[in-house]
This record gives C-alpha cells, sequence and structure tokens, in this order.
C-alpha cells in the first residue's frame, strides 16, 4: 500500500507534501517555547498566580502526551490526511482561543485543547514521512525534518520576545497565540489540496479507557505540584497525589486487561518487563525533566529579577537553540562510533553549562544580557549532544516489532517529564522567591536541574556498562 501511494506521487509533488507537515511541525514545536517567553507579560496581565503560569505550559504537555498515541492510532483508522486536517484545524481554533483568554483558568482550559489537538496532528508528521520517502530520498527528507525541528527552537523564543515587545495592533502578548492562526489556515488549505488519501489500516483499535485514566492520574500526580503553594501545601493535596499514585497503578492493570481482551492497550505491556528498555526510558525522563522547566525558570528570572524586556530575553536563548542545533548534527555520527558515550558527555558539558551559569549570576550581578547568552550556549551544546542519540540509544534494546510502540512510550515519557519539571522545579523555584530571593530561588533550581542531569547520566553509564 505505501508503495502504492509513494508512486502515485511524482517526486516534486512528495517535496511539496513535506514542505506542508514539516510546516505544521514547526508551527508546534515554535509554539513550545514562544509561550515561555511571554509568560511573565501574561501573568502580570491575566494576574495570575504562580500556580497559574507553570500550569499554562505542563496542562499542554499532559494533555500532548496523554493522548499522542491514540492520535496515531487515529490517522491508522482515519487516515493519515482526516486526521492530519482535524488536527491542524483543532490546533489553528484552540490557538484562537488562547489568545482570545481574559483569565488564567480560561487560558489553562485552552491550553489543554490546544495540547490535545496537537496529539492529532504531530503524529501523522512522521507516519507521512515513513510514507512518502521509503527510498533513497529518504535520509534527505529526515534531515530536512531535523534541522526544522531544531531551529523551531530559536525561532520561537526569537518570535516570541518580537511579538511582545511590538504589540501588533494593541494585543500585547496574544499576538504569541494568534500568529498560529494564518499559518495554521495555510496549512489546511494546502494539505487539502494536494496531501494523499491513505486507506485506513485493518485491525487498528483505540484504548480510549486507557488514555482517560492515565491523564487522570497524571492530573492527580502532578496538578498537585502545580498549585501546592497557593493552597499552603494543605493535607488534601497529599491525598491527591496518593490517589493519582492508585490510578496509575490501576492504568497499568486496565491495560493488562485491555490485553487479554484481544484489544489494543496503550502500551505494549511487554516493554514493562526489558529492563534495558526501561532503565533508559527513566534516563530520558530525568534528561527531559530538566528541560522546559529549565526554560521556565530562566525566563522568569530574567524578566522578573534582571527586568531584562521580553525581545531582549527571548534573544538570549537564540544562540543556545542555535549552539544546540550545531551539537544535534553531529551527535548522532558521533554515537555512531562512540556509542552511548557521547550522551555522557553531553551530560557533563551541561552540568558544566550550570555550574558556570552560577558562578556568573553569583559574581556579576547583575549579568547582562549578553554575559548570559554566551553561558547558556555551554547548556544548549551539551542538551544538543544528547537529545539527537538518545531516543536511538533507549530503543536500542527493542524488538524491530515493538519498535513503533517503544517509540510511543519513549514520547509520552519525555512529555510527562517535561510537565512534571516544570511543576515541581517551578514550585521550587516560585516558593524560594517568595521567601528568599529571585538569586536563591535560581540557585537551587540550578541544583535540581543539575541532579536530575546526574541521574539521567548515571542510568546512560549503567546502560553502556551493561551492554559492554
Amino acid at each position: 500500500m505505501h508503495q502504492m501511494v509513494s508512486a502515485n506521487l511524482a517526486t516534486s509533488h512528495r517535496w511539496w507534501v513535506l514542505a506542508i507537515v514539516v510546516a505544521a511541525q514547526f508551527m508546534f514545536g515554535v509554539d513550545a517555547f514562544i509561550v515561555n517567553v511571554a509568560i511573565p507579560t501574561i501573568a502580570t496581565e491575566l494576574h495570575a498566580s504562580t500556580a497559574e503560569i507553570e500550569s499554562v505550559i505542563a496542562i499542554y504537555l499532559v494533555a500532548y502526551s496523554t493522548l499522542i498515541v491514540t492520535g496515531g492510532r487515529l490517522g491508522d483508522i482515519y487516515g493519515t490526511k482526516s486526521v492530519f486536517l482535524a488536527g491542524v484545524l483543532g490546533f489553528t481554533l484552540t490557538s484562537l482561543w488562547c489568545g482570545l483568554a481574559q483569565s488564567g483558568p480560561e487560558l489553562i482550559a485552552a491550553r489543554l485543547a490546544q495540547g490535545a489537538t496537537a496529539a492529532l496532528m504531530v503524529p501523522q508528521v512522521l507516519a507521512t514521512l515513513h510514507l512518502l520517502f521509503s527510498d533513497h530520498a529518504r535520509s534527505r527528507a529526515f534531515g530536512i525534518y531535523g534541522i526544522v525541528l531544531g531551529l523551531a527552537g530559536a525561532a520561537g523564543f526569537a518570535l516570541g520576545g518580537i511579538l511582545v515587545t511590538l504589540d501588533l495592533a494593541g494585543v500585547g502578548w496574544r499576538a504569541v497565540f494568534f500568529v498560529n492562526v494564518p499559518f495554521g489556515i495555510l496549512i489546511v488549505l494546502a494539505a487539502a489540496r494536494i496531501m494523499p488519501s491513505v486507506p485506513r489500516r485493518a485491525g487498528t483499535r483505540l484504548d480510549g479507557s486507557g488514555a482517560t485514566v492515565l491523564f487522570l492520574g497524571l492530573l492527580c500526580l502532578i496538578g498537585p505540584l502545580l498549585f501546592g503553594q497557593d493552597v499552603h501545601w494543605a493535607p488534601w493535596l497529599w491525598l491527591v497525589m496518593a490517589a493519582g499514585v492508585a490510578i496509575v497503578v490501576c492504568f497499568v492493570k486496565l491495560e493488562r486487561a485491555v490485553a487479554a481482551k484481544g484489544g489494543m492497550p496503550l502500551i505494549d505491556l511487554s516493554l514493562l518487563s526489558d529492563k534495558p528498555f526501561m532503565r533508559g526510558l527513566t534516563a530520558a525522563f530525568f534528561f527531559f525533566f530538566a528541560n522546559l522547566s529549565f526554560y521556565l525558570v530562566m525566563t522568569m528570572y530574567m524578566q522578573t529579577a534582571l527586568q531584562i524586556p521580553p525581545l531582549r530575553a527571548g534573544l538570549v536563548f537564540v544562540p543556545l537553540a542555535l549552539t544546540f542545533v550545531v551539537a544535534s548534527r553531529i551527535s548522532g555520527e558521533r554515537a555512531k562510533h562512540r556509542g552511548t558515550l557521547v550522551l555522557i558527555e553531553g551530560c557533563a558539558i551541561q552540568i558544566a553549562g550550570l555550574a558556570v551559569l552560577a558562578l556568573t549570576v553569583a559574581f556579576l550581578a547583575p549579568p547582562s544580557a549578553l554575559t548570559l547568552a554566551l553561558v547558556l550556549m555551554i547548556f544548549g551544546y551539551g542538551q544538543g549532544l544528547v537529545m539527537a542519540p538518545l531516543s536511538g540509544a533507549v530503543l536500542s534494546s527493542v524488538k524491530p516489532a515493538s519498535a513503533g510502540a517503544g517509540s510511543g512510550m519513549y514520547g509520552t515519557t519525555a512529555q510527562i517529564a517535561n510537565a512534571a519539571g516544570v511543576a515541581a522545579i517551578g514550585a521550587v523555584f516560585f516558593a524560594a522567591a517568595s521567601a528568599y530571593s529571585a538569586q536563591q530561588a535560581l540557585f537551587t533550581a540550578i541544583a535540581l536541574f543539575a541532579l536530575s542531569i546526574v541521574i539521567s547520566a548515571a542510568l546512560l553509564s549503567w546502560m553502556r556498562r551493561a551492554t559492554a
């Protein structure tokens, strides 16, 4: 079937399809970072609490991570084109809702819906690439995909600062969401015209109950971390978290029941007994735990403590993002020769970058935007060395028949870790800033970032010794 679809597309035609789906992926990638730059302004204008600030980022990730596997299966059932169009249209409309939100809770609800629609859109991108590029052009197509994915971070940081500063038509921070609307409409129109239709894949079934239970479990685990400070860590919060643990345990039992009845559980249960894979998955969790939370903390520190304007704060991250892209491009080749050692080296460079950042903040008070931009490049280079080959290292022990399920678990774990990091480290940062000072809060957050990366490196080292 795949060969038939590929054969029906002219070579030039499929490159236009590539441009369309990669543009959607770029829009999604930009959105992940553009919001970070606007967060302090959003907090001020909507009078949002610290919990609401964190939730704007975290709830999006929770919705996306719990539904991404379901989004992929919907593509198999109804065809990648139909689900892609629905996802892009939904992402466009929910972006509009985000921009029109009048309160913190409304923006959180809109971001929840935006994350859910992203989970429909994103899985179809790779599915389309796999479908259309099964020949010699495959490496080139995926190379373009990787470059665009890397540049999305730099574009998001820069564009976020520009839009907030320009205050186009007086809409202020709302422009960071409105910008998705015209691009989303163009992508929908182009995809509807030239994207190929693919017949459904027979035998694919949804696990709606599994996705719902996992979402509720994560919400009970992460929600108290987000709102703990606002309610002074009331005792009932710990009961909610305990309920979250119980729900996650029930989720695993539910998945076993679904499999026993001949259904298609959300996760491949056989992978839970694959020790090397689970070890790698845990390493990935701790790596991503210190990922988006780092950018949230740095954004808040620069704009609120150092009073760096949004545009300059956004531009501070651009050299980091470009360095990340460079490191990502070279790490894959290095990993072929040095294996997991490259990832451990990347973790070490990240920790060195955090140490230099702490020293800079301690002895250059206050550090300039240019100084911070140069210092953060160290962290970005280390992060790029790890992120590109990490998925391959984690999935190396997975049997080919379970590669798709393993990739789904990896992607879900990465986004859950991002959300958990934003909630946990963000909560510690805001609590320390309130009790002590912004500088002390940053030092505390840096220590937590370093600890998380050290744990990830230790697990990667364990994997390396086990496979040596």
